[in-house]
């Protein structure tokens, strides 16, 4: 059981590591067109998913792995583990940059651009959204499973390109941590800290409420 556990962390701790590597590396180098920037992020989320999705779940997000304990669908001894595991990941990914990158002006930090109030109801939206997407293709066996990273990664660019200009739509604690560690922009790290955890639970408790349970033939809405 510890071991299967490590396993898992290790896997959290790589496809996190790999999302801040590639995303908020795309953003130091300072070459990548920014309308490019989205896509790479959501390219990596979708690449991990299929690389690691069968050992840990593929969360790489401390907001998602709540989400999935709340609605039962992760057993909540596993939360702190894949929470330290993430962190761990996003903060040796910016590490290995600033010290392979050329000095940048920028680490990836997601700053918002509007009043703190407005941002942390951008990022409880887009998260939200987030996790109902990853909710029903990860839990609900109607789903189409195979498809799993390519609906998850998009959500990820759409998001990105909706609330990009306005908090540098996060999402995910872990993204956000690690560059502001580094680049000094912790004075509004509390909205990343708390809207993406509000927003994944919401998302997840709403498709709770709407999934059928096939079991039931008489319910509602059920096929």
């Amino acid at each position: 059981m510890i071991k299967a556990l490590y396993q898992k962390s290790l896997a959290e701790f790589i496809g996190t590591f790999a999302l801040l590597f590639f995303g908020c590396g795309s953003i130091m180098l300072g070459i990548i067109p920014d309308f490019a920037i989205p896509i790479i992020f959501g390219a990596v989320v979708a690449t991990m998913i299929y690389t690691v999705g069968h050992i840990s779940g593929a969360h790489f997000n401390p907001a998602v792995t709540l989400a999935f304990a709340i609605t039962r669908h992760f057993p909540i001894r596993q939360v702190i583990p894949y929470w330290l595991a993430q962190f761990l990941g996003g903060i040796a990914a910016i590490a290995l940059l600033s010290a392979i990158i050329p000095a940048s002006a920028s680490y990836g930090a997601t700053i918002p651009t509007i009043s703190t109030g407005v941002a942390l109801i951008w990022e409880i939206i887009l998260s939200a959204f987030l996790m109902f997407v990853i909710i029903a293709v990860a839990t609900d066996t109607r789903a189409e499973g195979v498809m799993a990273g390519i609906a998850i990664g998009t959500i990820v660019v759409l998001c990105s390109y909706l609330g990009g200009s306005f908090t540098g739509a996060s999402m995910n604690p872990a993204r956000s941590l690690a560059p502001a560690l580094f680049q000094g922009t912790m004075n509004t790290m509390w909205i990343y800290l708390t809207a993406p955890f509000i927003g994944t639970t919401i998302g997840a408790v709403i498709y709770q409420l709407i999934r059928c349970d096939i079991s039931n033939k008489n319910a509602k809405g059920c096929c």
